[in-house]
Order: C-alpha cells, then sequence, then structure tokens
C-alpha cells in the first residue's frame, strides 16, 4: 500500500477535531474537489447551514489582499470560527491544504497567500513501457503493466512492449495530485524528454484518450497537464517529409494536432521540448534556431491558452577532450543569448540552475540573468541523479535555496544581496514578457515503491520543491520542520529532533565526500552513483576536472582559460576571474589551482580534499548510530528502508573516500597533515 506521505487522513482528521465545514460559492472542478476532500478524503461533516461550520470556504467575487486566482485569506470571523476565502476555486483548494497544513504543524492560521512562483512544476522522466530514466523508486506511477515494479535503469531505451502502456492506476493518481496540490504544485509533465518510439504517439490517438482520464483527474486538482513531444512527429506521425518549424504543411501539421488535443483536454497545459540536444531532432537541422522551433510550436497552442516549454540543455555532446577552448558550461549562453526578445509570449525557455547537470554545486547558469526579455523557467532536479540515488541521504533544498537567492548583479544591483530584485527568485518571478508563464520546474523522484521515493527521507525534497516554489522566503529548517510535523505527527520531539538533524547537514555532507570545491562529477559513467575519478575525463561529454601532478579544477577565466567567466555581468565576472575572490566552494570550477593554494578557510586544497573526505564516512557513521535512536518511534517499514539506505550510504562515503584521497595522493605524494591512513 502507497504511503500517505505527508498527508495521513487519520492524524490530520484527530487534529481538526470537531470541525465543521461549510462551502459556498459558484461549482467547478476545484470547489466539487474540495467538497470530496473533505466528506471522502478526510470523512468530516460538511453543513449546508454556514451557522453550524468552525470553517468556511468561501469563493467571493473579491477578498481583500488578493490579487492573483491562486491566492487566498485565512481569517478569524466570530467566536473562534475561521473563513477560507478565495476568488477562485483554485485558491480556496490551495487556502483548503493551507489550513490542514497549519493544524498539522501548530502554526498561525491568519494570513493572505499568494504563490511567488506562477508556474510550479513536476517534470517526470517516464517512458510508456514502465521504466523512468534516472528513477530511484520503481516504476512510472503512471506507465506500465498495474503488477509491475521492475527497478532497472533501461538507460539505452531499449524498445519494449508499449500496445497498452497505461498503468491505470487511479488511486495512485489521485494521491498523487492530492499531495501536488497540497504543496501548490500547479503543472506536471507526464513524459520523459527523450521521446522515443511509441511515446510520440502520446499527442494522438488512441493514447490521447487515456491521457485525457490523467488530466480530467489533475485538472480537479488545479494542476495542468503537459507532454513532452518529439520534434520530429510530422514526419513520424503525419506522414511528412520534413519536420522544418517554417514550412507550412508543418506548421498546419501542429495546428491541427493542437486542436485536437484540446478539444479532448481544454486545460491542457501545453508541449514540453528537447531539441537539438543529445541526439533529439531539432529545428537545426533545417537551418532554423531556437526561437523559430519553439514559435512554430507556441502559434499552434496559442489559441488555446497552451505554451511551450523549451529546454536550454543543449551543448556538444561529441566533444573532444584534448581540445581545452571547448568548455560544455558555456553551451547554454552560446545557443540561447543572441535569441532574448525573438520567443513567443507563451514560449518559456526551461534552464537548468547551473550551466553544467545539477551537480552537487555549481554557480548560477549566467542565462538565468542574461535573459532580459524571455520567460525563464528555471529548472532543478529532485530525483538524485547526481546526488545519491536516493540511497545516500540528501536534503537538498539549502542548495537550492541558495541557487534561488543569489544574486545576479545585473542592472547595476548591489554585490552584497541586499536588493532583492535582482536575485534569482525576483528575476524569474518579475522580468519577461509573459510573467504568468514563468516559475520553477523539477525532474519528479517518485516511483512505484510503497514510499514512493526509494528512500524514505527523500520525500522531503518531494516536499520542499512544491512549498519552495509557493514560498521562496522559507528557509530549508522551515521547510523540514514542515514535513516532519506532518509526516511523523506521533514521533516525539528527540526523534523529530534526530530525523531533522540528518536533514539538515545531509547536503553538505554528501558534497564533502563525493568531487571537491565545484569540480564536478568523477562519478561512475553511466550510472552516475559512485566515485570513477577519472570515469568522464577523456570521454565526450565535455565534464572535466584536468587533474595532473601540479593541481586540479578548470581554468574558465578570461585571462588564460575558456573565456566562460565573460558571460557574467562585469561585477560577476570580475569576482570569479579573481582566483582569491572566488568563493572557495566554486574554486575548482572556475580555476586550475596548485594543490598548495590555500583556501580562505587556510586549508591547502589537498588538505581540505583529504579532511572532507575522510570526514564524509565520519558523519554517516553518526547517522547509522543517531538513526538507530528512532526505533519503535517511527513506523517499522520506515525504519527498515532508511536504516538499509545508510548502511550503503556509508559503503558508497568510503569508496569516494578512499579513491578520491588514493588519486589525490599519487598525484602529489603528499601525506594528510593527521597521519590517517590513504591507500598509496
Amino acid at each position: 500500500m502507497a504511503d500517505a506521505m505527508w498527508l495521513k487522513a487519520d492524524s490530520i482528521r484527530a487534529a481538526l477535531g470537531e470541525t465543521v465545514w461549510y462551502l459556498e460559492g459558484d461549482e467547478d472542478a476545484r470547489t466539487i474537489r474540495v467538497r470530496r476532500e473533505i466528506v471522502e478524503f478526510l470523512r468530516q461533516p460538511l453543513t449546508g447551514n454556514a451557522d453550524e461550520a468552525t470553517v468556511l470556504l468561501r469563493v467571493l467575487q473579491t477578498v481583500p489582499g488578493v490579487t492573483s486566482p491562486q491566492g487566498y485569506r485565512i481569517h478569524d470571523i466570530s467566536n473562534g470560527r475561521k473563513a477560507i476565502d478565495a476568488c477562485d476555486g483554485t485558491g480556496l483548494l490551495y487556502g483548503f491544504y493551507a489550513y490542514v497544513r497549519a493544524v498539522m504543524t501548530g502554526t498561525v492560521c491568519e494570513c493572505v497567500a499568494e504563490p511567488d512562483q506562477q508556474i510550479r512544476m513536476i517534470d517526470h522522466w517516464d517512458q510508456i513501457d514502465g521504466s523512468i530514466e534516472r528513477g530511484y523508486a520503481g516504476e512510472s506511477i503512471f506507465f506500465g503493466r498495474m503488477d509491475s515494479n521492475d527497478h532497472s535503469d533501461f538507460r539505452a531505451f531499449p524498445e519494449r512492449d508499449t500496445t497498452n502502456p497505461f498503468r491505470g492506476d487511479f488511486a495512485r493518481l489521485e494521491s498523487y495530485a492530492r499531495l501536488m496540490a497540497s504543496i501548490g504544485i500547479n503543472a506536471v509533465c507526464l513524459n520523459n524528454v527523450n521521446v522515443r518510439g511509441d511515446a510520440t504517439r502520446l499527442i494522438v490517438e488512441p493514447f490521447l484518450s487515456k491521457v485525457t482520464h490523467i488530466a480530467d483527474l489533475f485538472d480537479s486538482f488545479g494542476i495542468r497537464t503537459f507532454l513532452a513531444i518529439n520534434f520530429a512527429s510530422p514526419k513520424r506521425l503525419g506522414g511528412l517529409s520534413t519536420s522544418d518549424p517554417c514550412n507550412q504543411q508543418v506548421r498546419a501539421w501542429w495546428a491541427q494536432t493542437a486542436d485536437a488535443i484540446y478539444r479532448q483536454i481544454p486545460a491542457f497545459g501545453g508541449f514540453v521540448v528537447k531539441a537539438d540536444s543529445e541526439g533529439e531532432p531539432g529545428p537545426m537541422q533545417y537551418g532554423r534556431t531556437h526561437a523559430d522551433g519553439a514559435n512554430m510550436l507556441g502559434e499552434a497552442l496559442a489559441p488555446h491558452g497552451g505554451i511551450v516549454i523549451w529546454r536550454a540543455f543543449v551543448y556538444n555532446s561529441q566533444q573532444d577532450w584534448r581540445d581545452r577552448s571547448t568548455d560544455r558550461a558555456k553551451a547554454a549562453w552560446n545557443n540561447f543569448k543572441e535569441l532574448d526578445g525573438l520567443f513567443a509570449d507563451n514560449v518559456a525557455l526551461q534552464v537548468k540552475f547551473g550551466p553544467m547537470d545539477f551537480q552537487t554545486r555549481e554557480p548560477l547558469n549566467p542565462l538565468i540573468g542574461g535573459m532580459k526579455h524571455t520567460n525563464i523557467i528555471m529548472e532543478f532536479e529532485i530525483t538524485a541523479e547526481y546526488l545519491g540515488h536516493q540511497i545516500d541521504v540528501n536534503y537538498v533544498l539549502p542548495q537550492w535555496l541558495t541557487m534561488i537567492d543569489t544574486d545576479t548583479m545585473i542592472d547595476g544591483a548591489s554585490t552584497d544581496n541586499d536588493d532583492a530584485s535582482s536575485q534569482v527568485k525576483s528575476i524569474i518571478a518579475h522580468r519577461g514578457p509573459n510573467t504568468c508563464h514563468t516559475g520553477f520546474a523539477a525532474v519528479s523522484n517518485v516511483g512505484m515503491d510503497d514510499n514512493w521515493t526509494g528512500n524514505a527521507l527523500a520525500q522531503a525534497n518531494l516536499y520542499g520543491f512544491g512549498r519552495m516554489c509557493w514560498d521562496n522566503t522559507l528557509n530549508a529548517e522551515t521547510i523540514a520542520n514542515e514535513w516532519l510535523a506532518q509526516t511523523f505527527p506521533d514521533a516525539s520531539e528527540k526523534t523529530i529532533g534526530i530525523i531533522r538533524n540528518i536533514l539538515l547537514t545531509s547536503n553538505a555532507v554528501y558534497e564533502g565526500y563525493t568531487a571537491p570545491l565545484g569540480v564536478g562529477f568523477m562519478v561512475t559513467p553511466g550510472v552516475h552513483y559512485g566515485p570513477s575519478v577519472n570515469g568522464y575525463e577523456y570521454d565526450r561529454w565535455g565534464t572535466y576536472h584536468f587533474a595532473d601532478r601540479d593541481g586540479v579544477g578548470v581554468d574558465r577565466t578570461q585571462a588564460t582559460g575558456s573565456g566562460y567567466v565573460a558571460q557574467y555581468p562585469p561585477r560577476q565576472a570580475a569576482i570569479y576571474e579573481d582566483v582569491n575572490s572566488t568563493p572557495d566552494e566554486l574554486l575548482l570550477f572556475f580555476h586550475h589551482v596548485g594543490y598548495e593554494h590555500r583556501l580562505h578557510s587556510g586549508k591547502t586544497v589537498l588538505q581540505h580534499i583529504y579532511d572532507t573526505h575522510f570526514a564524509g564516512p565520519e558523519a554517516v557513521q553518526g547517522y547509522i548510530k543517531s538513526w538507530e535512536n528512532v526505533r519503535g518511534q517511527v513506523p517499522e517499514a520506515v525504519f527498515d528502508n532508511v536504516a538499509q539506505r545508510l548502511a550503503q550510504q556509508l559503503d558508497n562515503a568510503v569508496a569516494w573516500r578512499d579513491q578520491v584521497n588514493t588519486f589525490f595522493y599519487r598525484m602529489t605524494k603528499v601525506p594528510d597533515e593527521h597521519g590517517r591512513t590513504i591507500y598509496p
């Protein structure tokens, strides 16, 4: 049976006590859903007499302080009674879940709230055969056989049976939609952006009718459904000889296809597109630009209010390691900066938060600050592709919050981050031709495992992403406390404290025992779990560390390196250009330095590497010891699941420690200052 995660109906019902609900306002799919949540999910009384109610849910023409249809107001009315007011059924749904959250966490139930980001999206990398690219929690909740939960990672996308690809587990999908709506998620893409084989047919019959059933369910929770499409669909599905975005037959085919989709799914969100990247087809093969391709699709969707989300993850995946002038980090800027202002109003560019690929530490992707006339959706990865595969505990909110709080230093803004208008979260939300089409998106970490996320503690990242999207001012500890209070409602404060400490330290611990000081990767090729220091060093993916006997790191300066630094605004570029002003945690991303180079901490680069890699396994051993103290205080399945994962994490941390330390010792022949064991 699937875990209820942070929405445990029995616990919520007990916390609400004798609550009696009343709902007024015009009915739509969302207000009907609120009624069903009260009566069917919570099994609480819903009265038709407002005087009998202790909580009134009201859809009103105007609500003081609320300007968005997604916003709500919770306030006292009389005799201890509460009102949850909104101007729209979607806002009422969010207000309902916010009230439940406040009761469960013991926080103040008086607020006016609106989302900080307009698009708050989960992207599923699900294949229609049921497998998930970079999935670590079992098979897809959308696709596959009802009784199947294969954990294989079919990275090569083999042809497998997709005769009837839809799993059809609508009880599971309803639970998922409820969980997502409760944290403010309002968009979900069902399928992988690498659209292969029969997945291309999701936008046409007979698969489209099946998508409609999912979309209707999600719509009742205020979630718009998106589909990833293959840019070559006019050739593969329409029988055309070309997919050139400037060809009139191609444009007509996409318009007709969009019309057919919206006839069945009026609330359809639109298309997500990966084009001209890692072998996927796109407009460049016809001599066209990304703007040409995106705008052609935008034209087809515009009459229906749909949008195109065009991924900026475009780079040369056939790089020659011998050529140091080529730098993968520069690719997004080089491919898209000159197109700024050329994308249609209903096109959004989805940009990864860093210039590489969801590493443990990256600088801000300069494209986010540099695209001043384009809608931007900032992309994150909840699934732990490079962050421990949901085996290693890694509560990643500290990293994400650092990224959205980063000062872009554009438009003459301050360097000390006191000008909120230049922070990433503000840039995303308030700049672009149509800010309704901007926001945050993240790759999902859920699957068919009973606990949804492989490691029960990885649920905190899913919860945290949604809460971060809605309220950009929350900090990592507040989000963790919310999740803990709702997920372990019967746990003692001591138990909560133990789990909280593991979560809040885990991101730094994982970063410490993996690739050092922002250099990135050093992972096992293909799998991306476990160490392989030189695994990608002579490969085609552009993921190099350039370690030699004298030093380590990638020179990206303008003076002597790849010139990547020049993509930042001048004052930011000046910080990264100078080895002495570059933050320690990003040193090896921007500079190739000697092992004796002194960090701001006073340690040499080499000793820092030794220290952090010895500290990692020690910290994980501490987690294992602490976790033993929660035995009997959390559900047995949760205890066993996390205990097993922590044991695996210790093995991983030890492997990283020994391989990384030995690698750099062999390079330098310099021993650890503290005499700890390094294998020669």
